[in-house]
């Protein structure tokens, strides 16, 4: 009795769909392409120079991924913004080292490959790349029978950047007295989803039909807002050293009341001034529905403000108008104060 042959098809992995990927990925990361890029998609590692302009060069890595949102992209089938989700986490991270992004890399795993969604994600990959000036230089694409639920698919990002040595934001510059600036979020962003989902869940029948001018699922899914280019180009004008911009910080997974005291020094608090930002009704919704108290959404959502910048309070108008001039909406949030025995940012 003669055995059938079996294929790596046979067995649930198409090579020929992983190859017509590829091939739709390659014009889409061409677009991306920067100084720096000396070998990209296709070989077994990409290649890139820091570039020349920098005279003691330090990298900064990061990696992310876009977490239970991933979810509500299968069930509403919402798949080409949650790419621009990915690289955001990432490139928003580096950032607050004072850090350029040069380079990202995705992975992207499933358990049977479906080209015309991979394409969608990577699609959303590339524009969130092109849109901080980072290059989309490699990647894996896994197809694992049986590791995934029919339609899943799983998302990873890594991040490189570089910064000069004497430029890296670490904090230290802060102290009593320093403003406190929020840069407006575009939405929930992609931490505090499981809440998210269990809001959904739990109005059921009575979901609004829009919010803040968007229909539901579109306020809901808007991606991460990316703010490389902006508060880089604020960085230039506005340096640490001259009582511009200290610290950042990216206001993911923890919210408020977690991410500030990462970029404060010992012994200071981030002191914030209730209503001085605006609530937005995709967030006033959340609370609603979860009923949940204002610290429990200050330290779950980004809450409307999705990154802080502290700012030597002589400078503060400055730098906000600088921002507002590159296309950020500024509030004027709080102020660093000494801690004392209270929390290490507390709303006031």
């Amino acid at each position: 009795m003669n055995t059938p042959a079996l294929s790596y098809k046979d067995a649930g992995v198409d090579i020929d769909a992983g190859d017509a990927l590829v091939e739709r990925i390659k014009p889409l990361a061409r677009r991306t392409l920067r100084e720096g890029v000396l070998a990209g998609i296709g070989g077994f590692g990409a290649l890139f120079e820091i570039p020349k302009r920098y005279r003691e060069p330090v990298l900064v890595s990061g990696t992310d991924g876009v977490g239970t949102k991933l979810k509500l992209a299968f069930e509403w089938n919402m798949h080409d913004t949650v790419g621009i989700d990915l690289v955001a986490m990432s490139v928003n991270d580096v950032l607050v080292q004072g850090a350029e992004p040069l380079f990202f890399l995705d992975y992207f795993a499933c358990g049977k490959l479906d080209v015309d969604t991979a394409e969608r994600v990577v699609a959303g990959i590339a524009r969130g790349c092109e849109a901080s000036g980072c290059a989309l230089i490699g990647g894996e694409t896994a197809e694992m029978p049986g590791m995934y639920p029919p339609g899943e698919y799983d998302l990873a990002g890594f991040c490189v950047g570089v910064v000069e040595k004497s430029r890296i934001l670490t904090g230290a510059a802060v102290q009593a007295g320093d403003v406190v600036l929020g840069l407006a979020s575009n939405g929930v962003h992609s931490n505090g989803f499981s809440l998210v989902r269990k809001c959904i869940e739990r109005a059921a029948a009575s979901l609004p039909a829009t919010l803040d001018g968007q229909p539901f699922r579109a306020a809901v899914m808007a991606p991460t807002r990316l703010y490389v280019r902006p508060v880089l180009a604020a960085l230039q004008r506005h340096p640490a050293e001259a009582d511009g911009i200290k610290a950042l910080a990216h206001i993911t997974g923890g919210g408020l009341l977690e991410n500030i005291p990462r970029v404060l020094p010992h012994g200071l608090a981030a002191e914030l001034v209730r209503g001085s930002w605006p609530q937005s009704e995709l967030f006033a919704w959340l609370q609603r529905t979860a009923a949940i108290d204002d610290h429990e959404m200050n330290r779950t959502f980004n809450n409307g403000i999705g990154m802080v910048v502290v700012v030597g309070a002589g400078h503060a108008e400055a730098v906000a108008a600088t921002l507002r001039e590159l296309g950020e909406t500024v509030h004027r949030i709080g102020a660093i104060v000494p801690r004392g025995a209270g929390a290490p940012v507390r709303l006031v």
